[in-house]
Formats: structure tokens, sequence, C-alpha cells
């Protein structure tokens, strides 16, 4: 099948074409006859698989057909999205299959000044994509009304409860006005997502699965290092340098923390790279996103913000620094690359305490992943003396507080005694302040304030 033979509208049709689309993918071709239809849908797909333009353009097209005009703050259609980044990506597809069309578009995110947000919807828009928290927040100032919706869209709802967003959908589906089209898209089915699904969709909703669940695309090459969390800044490094075919590079972290730290290494090292997390700016965040879809940098260091949605082109690798604790979310980290027919590599960096998320992934995936060149291995520096500070970092995110503390008081009492810390001995000459055991005595700096009102008063004992 090919795009000119669904029906869509010539100006659908002039803009399938100018985005470059010829033959639609299998979840567009599943999903758009059923949607014309005015059907409920429930998708299941990987990401990368064209879920955007398998609602977009069926939307797009009803809108055409309705003839209606939209109302002041008011939306026709409802996208809801996890995050700022995916929000923004889906609203530029739909300005782009609707770019010979007189339909309206809006974006709605938290993170930045709602001002100009609340201008756009004064008119009303046919198209909102919105983000849950910020949604509740507009319809709370009364800037946006929900009352002539006519389309409802929830992606991406396994990570959305991930996120811990099931109340703010809760309270946004309690406004939805009863007679509407959903469609609802997750990349896996746990028994959660089925029954909020089952509070949205209408009984016997047409259900479209284009892959097994929760299964990596194959033409993704995975490799697997394992090492120390002490050099995988180095093994990062020496890839990357060895392998100037690495042009467009994504690497997860599990911190924000440690996302910085990258980048700082890789920066030492002449890499061009930036970070994208929570703690970043909305502003930075679409700055670093920008640069490296142009590619001005080699490298983007990201947390699993990053994880879905995110559609950058001829992603070439894509790095796992550390393994998710979620073994879903590392399918959707992978998904990055090999979008669009193309292959792809990941690599995996696996530390001693991270063997069980990989068991873990494994499992889920069902693909051994194999090992990469062990030649590199002799190009890093000899592996360090773990030490009980380095212990309990290591440990941080993994165990209990009390259990990491326990865990670096025994690498103590292991320690031999003559790395034990000393109390401090009292200098030549020096003598304790009176009335205080010398081992509670405040040592001053010499010429501080302290050390001059002690010399003063010895010079004034003296002259007495």
């Amino acid at each position: 099948m090919l795009f000119s033979e669904l029906p869509l509208a010539n100006p659908l049709q002039r803009a399938v074409r100018a985005v470059g689309y010829e033959q639609p993918t299998p979840i567009q071709e599943k999903s758009i006859p059923s949607l014309l239809e005015k059907k409920d849908l429930l998708g299941i797909a990987q990401t990368g698989t064209g879920k955007t333009a398998a609602f977009a353009l069926p939307i797009l097209q009803l809108l055409l057909d309705s003839g209606k005009v939209r109302a002041p703050k008011t939306c026709r259609a409802l996208i809801l999205l996890p995050t700022r980044e995916l929000a923004i990506q889906v609203e530029d597809c739909f300005k782009q299959y609707a770019q010979f069309t007189a339909i309206s578009t809006a974006c709605i995110f938290g993170g930045v000044n709602d001002a100009s947000q609340k201008r756009n919807l004064v008119r009303g828009v046919d198209v909102l994509v919105a983000t849950p928290g910020r949604l509740l927040d507009l319809i709370g100032q009364k800037a946006v009304s929900l009352k002539a919706l006519e389309f409802f869209v929830l992606d991406e709802a396994d990570r959305m409860l991930d996120m811990g967003f099931i109340h703010d959908i809760r309270k946004v589906v309690a406004l939805l006005p009863q007679n509407r089209q959903n469609l609802f898209f997750s990349a896996t089915m746990p028994e959660d997502i089925t029954k909020l699904a089952a509070t949205i969709l209408r009984p016997n909703p047409v259900r479209v699965e284009v892959a097994p669940q929760s299964t990596p695309i194959e033409r993704i090459r995975q490799e697997l290092y394992r090492i120390d969390k002490r050099r995988k800044g180095a093994l990062l490094k020496e890839l990357l340098l060895e392998h100037p075919e690495m042009k467009k590079v994504l690497v997860f972290s599990r911190t924000k923390h440690g996302a910085d730290k990258i980048t700082r290494v890789l920066e030492k090292a002449g890499v061009k790279c930036a970070a994208i997390h929570g703690n970043k700016s909305q502003n930075r965040r679409q700055e670093a996103l920008g640069n490296f879809k142009s590619e001005k940098i080699r490298v983007l260091v990201a947390t699993d913000i990053a994880a879905r949605g995110i559609d950058v082109d001829d992603v070439s690798h894509v790095f796992n620094y550390d393994l998710p604790d979620v073994p879903e979310t590392f399918v959707h980290r992978i998904g990055r690359t090999a979008r669009a027919g193309k292959d792809g590599i990941a690599i995996s960096f696996c530390s001693p305490d991270e063997e069980q998320d990989l068991r873990a992934i494994e499992k889920l995936t069902r693909v051994k992943i194999p090992e990469g060149d062990k030649a590199v291995y002799e190009k890093l520096p000899p592996p360090q003396k773990e030490t009980p500070e380095s212990e309990m970092r290591n440990a941080r995110g993994r165990m209990s507080r009390n259990d990491a503390e326990k865990r670096a008081s025994k690498s103590r009492e292991k320690q031999p005694r003559g790395n034990q810390s000393r109390e401090p001995q009292p200098r030549e000459n020096e003598k304790p302040a009176e009335g205080m055991p010398h081992k509670h005595r405040r040592r001053n700096r010499p010429g501080s304030r302290a050390r001059r009102r002690m010399r003063e008063a010895n010079g004034q004992s003296m002259t007495q």
C-alpha cells in the first residue's frame, strides 16, 4: 500500500509528499483506515514505528471533514504526552502535516512562563498538544476548556504511569465530554495500563499491535562491556576517539549529576557534547537538542527524560553508560537508533553491581547481549581499589542508606590499622587553651582573628 491510496484529502497528500513519505509503516497501514471510520483504537507499538503520523493524519482528515469552527479558549483535539520534548516534537509533526490547511495547533507544557501559551489559546485551537500538569493548570485558570473536544489521544501511556501522572490523567479524563473518539498508545501493556485503557476507550476498540511487547528492534546491533564504575568514563572516551564513524551519539546516564560528569570528561578529551536533563532550563534543553540534530555537537548525554519520544534522525550509536533499573526503559533507550528503516548500534556498560539489571534486561528482551572487543581494556588505566566512600557511592540508589553505611563500615574494619586516621598531635611549644582538653582545642590559622586575640592576651599578661 502507498500513502496515495489512503483516503486523505489533497492538502494532506501534498504534506505527506513534502515530508518524503511514500509507503506507510505497519502501524500506519493498520490504524489510519480504522480511525477514519471514527473507531476507538488501542495501539501497542515500539518507539520509532511511526505512531505520530498514524494518529495525526486521520485526526486532521476528520477535522477537515467536519467543517466545524473552533470556539474561543477551546480545542477540538487533545494529545496528552509525558514530557516537554515529546510534546514539542508531536506539535511539529502536526504543523508539517497541516501546512497546506487552515488547521491551527498549539503546544503547552510546564517549565516556562505560561503567558504566551495563554495568548495562543484565546481564539481557540484545533489541535492542542499538552503535558498533564500545565494543562490542568491552564484549565484551572480558565484559559482553556475541553467542553468542545472531539478527539482525545493518550500517547506513551506506560511512561505516564512511570512518571506518576496517573492522578492527573484521571482528572483530565473526568473533564472530557462523553461523545469523543479515543486513541490510546503504549509500548507495553502491563495490568495497570490495561485497566487505565478500559476507563478511557469505548467498548470493543480496534487493537493494533505491530511488534511483540518490549522487543528491541532487530536492526540494532548490541555490544556489552563489563567494566568497573570508575573506568566507565575512560572506556567511553576511548571508544569515541577510536571510532570517528560514531558521528551522532546518544549517551544515557542514570542520574543528572552523572550526566554532567560525563559531559565534563568528554569536553576535556575534546569531544563536542552537551547534557540534557531535568535540572536544565527548557531553553538550554532545546538548544542542546537543536545542536545535536544539526550535528553541531557529536554527543548528547541524557537521563531517561530523553528515552522516549526524542525523534532525532540518523543517531548512529546509543550508549547505556548506566544500565536502567527498569528493563523496559532499556528497550526505549536503544530505540533512539535504527529509526526509519536504518541500522544502529547500542553499546552497554555493565559494572559488577549492575549484573542483576543486565539479567533482567536479557530476560525481558530474550536476547543475550554479546561482549564487545576486549582489546580496548588494554588501553584503559588499571582498575583502582575501592575505598569505603566509593563503595557507598556505588551502592547509592541500589540499597537503603543503612545498608550502604553497613557495607562501608565493614570495608573500614578490613583496612590495616596503619591506614586508620589518627588523633591530631599538638604542635611543638604549643599549649592547649586553659580549661579545655587538647583533643577538643580549636586550631587557629596563623594570622586569624582568634590567633591575634590570643597573642594580644599573652602580651598583656606579660606586661602585667
